[in-house]
């Protein structure tokens, strides 16, 4: 099937810049990863995975994390760790 169709969107540049990262590593295009997202909204007839409006506490729970606020440190993976088992 000969690709002729175009499609421009604007993105946030670093969204754009993390997923060229990740796509570089999987040896993907930006426009095979698009045509791949594409492809899988034809054949699930929607979007692949699902979407939900985040609850309350999440939606705080996010903003916080971008903000810098209310954010829990450990020294080291094992103390974070040790903090979940106890």
């Amino acid at each position: 099937m000969a690709k002729t169709a175009i499609i421009q969107t604007r993105v946030d540049p670093k969204t754009k810049k993390n997923a060229q990262t990740i796509l570089k590593k999987l040896n993907i295009s930006m426009s095979e990863a698009i045509s791949m997202y594409l492809s899988q909204i034809a054949l699930h007839n929607g979007i692949p995975f699902e979407l939900k409006i985040p609850s309350e506490l999440t939606a705080k729970t996010l903003r916080d994390s971008e903000n810098g606020d209310n954010l829990h440190e450990t020294d080291s993976v094992d103390a974070l760790f040790e903090e979940l088992d106890s």
